[in-house]
C-alpha cells in the first residue's frame, strides 16, 4: 500500500486514525514531515531525486514516529548500488564509512546527523554459513518483504512523503502485535537471529508475538546455533537493555531458544528454592531481574541501562541446579551455589564473547550476592564491614542493588527486616568511609616502604608482608605508620624464626 502522507486516501486516513490508540497519527505524520525538512534528510532526498534514484526512510524511524518514541537512527533504502550511493553521499557528508559495503550499506555523517543508506536487497542463509548471502534488488516492496517484522516493514518515500505499507504494519501497530511480512518459518529460516530479535521487540515495544511466529520460533530453535556468538551477544545485550526484558526472556525460554543460547537460565525451571516456596528458582530469578531494574532506576534515574548488573541478576542463582542436595528430613540445600554460579557464568559469558571486564564483574557479583545475609543474621564487626567493601571493590554499588533485589519473599515482616538490615549496612559503610576512606583501603605502608624497613628486595616476601598489613588494616582500622612499622618488624622476625626452626 502506498499513500501520500500530506493528503491521504480515505483508507489510509481510516487506518492511521486508529493509530490514535498508539500515538496520534497527525503527530506521527508531523514528526516524519519535520524530519524530512531537516538539512541532512532534505539534502539526501534532493540528491537522490536529482539522480533519478528512489530514496525511502525505512523501518525503525517510521515505526517509532507512529509509536511516539524518539527517533535516534536514520535508516534509508534505495535501489542505487553502493558505488552510486557513495558518489551521491560523499559531496554532502563530513564523514563516510563503508564497512558494510559488501552488504549494500553506506554510513555517513551529514550536517551532524548519522545516517545509513542500504541498497534494496534480500538476505538468506544457505543453512550452513553463519553469515547471510546478499542479493541486491530493484523493488521497495520486495525489500520490505524480507524485513524482520511488519512494523519494521514500512517506508516513507522521499521527497514525496509517500507511505509504503504493503504488509499491514499500521494494523499491527494498532493491535500491538509482532508478525512477520513473509511466513514466519521463511523469515526465521532466512535469518535465525530474528527469533532473538522477536524477544527483544516483545520487551522493547511491549507487543505480543503472533501465534504462528511463536510456533515457528519453537520449531526452528535449533537454527539459532548457526548464528555467530557475536551476533547473539549483540541481540542479548539489546534485550537486557530494555525496560522490561523479563517478557522477552520468557519467550526465549518457552520456545527453546534460551536452551541453546544460555541453557543455564532454562535449567532454573527444574529447581525449587527452599527460601522462596512460592516461586521456583526460575521465577525468582526473573523477579530479581525486574526488581534490579526498578532499583537501578530509583538509585540512578536517567542513567543508561546497566547490562552487567542485569546479567548478574538473571544469572545469580545458576549454580543451584548443580549444587542441589536433598538432606535428611527432606530439606533441599544449595551449598556453595554462589561460587559454582560464578564459574558457570564466567564460562557462559566467555562463550558468548562478552568482554573480559563484564565477565569478571558479573562473576564477582554472583560470588558475593549471598554475603549480606550473614549480616542480617547477626551484627558484623567493623572489620567484617571493611572486608565486604574491600571484596566488592568497584562493584559495591551494583552489589547493593543486586542484594536488595534478591529479597523476593512474600513475608512482609521478613522483607522489612532484611531491608532495614541493609539500610543499616549501607549506613555503617558510609560512616566508615567518611572516617577511614574505606572505599580505598590500603595498608599503612606501601611496597617501597616495606622493602626499605625490612631491607629486602622485591619478591614473594614483600607480597606476604603487604597482605599481612592489609589484613591488619581491615581488622583494626588505620594503625599509623609507626605502629604498622612495629607490627611489620615483629611479623618478619616471626617469619624468619619459623623458617630457621
Amino acid at each position: 500500500m502506498r499513500a501520500i502522507l500530506s493528503e491521504g486516501t480515505r483508507a489510509t486516513r481510516d487506518r492511521t486514525r486508529r493509530i490514535c490508540d498508539v500515538h496520534s497519527a497527525a503527530e506521527a505524520l508531523n514528526v516524519i514531515r519535520d524530519l524530512s525538512q531537516t538539512t541532512a534528510v532534505a539534502s539526501l532526498a534532493q540528491a537522490f531525486d536529482a539522480a533519478n534514484h528512489e530514496l525511502a526512510l525505512v523501518g525503525g524511524p517510521v515505526r517509532d514516529a507512529f509509536l511516539g518514541r524518539g527517533i535516534n537512527d536514520l535508516d534509508f533504502t534505495t535501489p542505487a548500488r553502493p558505488d552510486e550511493i557513495l558518489a551521491l553521499v560523499e559531496p554532502l557528508a563530513e564523514a563516510v564509512w563503508d564497512i558494510g559495503r559488501d552488504f549494500g550499506t553506506v554510513g555517513a555523517q551529514i550536517k551532524g546527523e548519522r545516517v545509513e543508506i542500504t541498497t534494496y536487497r534480500s538476505d538468506a542463509y544457505d543453512g550452513a554459513s553463519r553469515k547471510p548471502s546478499v542479493e541486491f534488488g530493484d523493488s521497495l516492496e520486495d525489500d520490505l518483504r524480507r524485513r524482520d517484522f511488519t512494523v519494521n516493514a514500512m517506508a516513507v518515500m522521499l521527497p514525496q512523503l509517500t507511505l509504503v505499507d504493503p504488509h499491514g504494519g499500521i494494523d499491527d501497530l494498532v493491535a500491538r502485535r509482532l508478525a512477520t511480512p513473509a511466513p514466519a518459518e521463511e523469515s526465521f529460516g532466512d535469518d535465525p537471529l530474528r527469533m532473538m530479535r522477536a524477544a527483544r521487540f516483545v520487551s522493547q515495544l511491549e507487543f505480543s508475538l503472533d501465534e504462528h511466529a511463536e510456533w515457528a520460533m519453537a520449531e526452528l530453535a535449533p537454527a539459532i546455533e548457526r548464528i555467530s556468538a557475536e551476533r547473539v551477544n549483540d541481540e542479548l545485550v539489546k534485550l537486557l537493555a530494555t525496560d522490561n526484558p523479563v517478557e522477552g526472556i520468557r519467550l526465549l525460554v518457552s520456545t527453546g531458544i534460551a536452551e541453546r543460547v544460555m541453557p543455564e537460565v532454562s535449567a532454573l525451571r527444574l529447581e525449587v528454592d527452599e527460601h522462596h516456596h512460592h516461586k521456583d528458582v526460575y521465577e525468582h530469578s526473573l523477579t530479581v531481574l525486574a526488581q534490579t531494574i526498578d532499583l537501578e532506576h530509583q538509585r540512578h534515574p536517567g542513567a543508561p541501562a546497566d547490562v552487567p548488573l542485569r546479567l548478574a541478576a538473571l544469572l545469580h542463582d545458576i549454580g543451584k541446579p548443580d549444587t542441589r542436595r536433598l538432606e535428611a528430613g527432606g530439606t533441599v540445600t544449595f551449598h556453595h551455589h554462589d561460587m559454582v554460579g560464578a564459574k558457570l557464568a564466567t564460562k557462559r559469558l566467555k562463550a558468548l564473547r562478552f568482554d573480559k571486564e563484564t565477565t569478571v564483574h558479573v562473576a564477582r557479583l554472583i560470588e558475593l550476592h549471598l554475603r549480606f545475609f550473614g549480616y542480617s543474621e547477626g551484627a558484623w564487626s567493623d572489620s567484617a564491614v571493611r572486608r565486604y567493601v574491600r571484596d566488592a571493590g568497584d562493584q559495591l554499588e551494583r552489589l547493593h542493588i543486586l542484594t536488595r533485589a534478591d529479597v523476593t519473599t512474600r513475608n512482609t515482616r521478613k522483607a522489612d527486616r532484611l531491608a532495614h538490615a541493609y539500610d543499616d549496612l549501607e549506613r555503617r559503610i558510609a560512616e566508615l568511609a567518611e572516617r577511614e576512606e574505606i572505599d580505598a583501603v590500603r595498608p599503612d605502608l606501601n611496597g617501597e616502604q616495606i622493602m626499605q624497613i625490612l631491607g629486602i628486595p622485591a619478591g614473594r616476601v614483600v607480597g606476604q608482608a603487604y597482605t599481612f598489613l592489609l589484613n591488619l588494616r581491615l581488622d583494626e582500622g588505620p594503625l599509623g605508620e609507626d605502629e604498622a612499622t612495629r607490627r611489620l618488624r615483629a611479623w618478619h622476625d616471626s617469619l624468619a624464626s619459623n623458617e630457621s626452626g
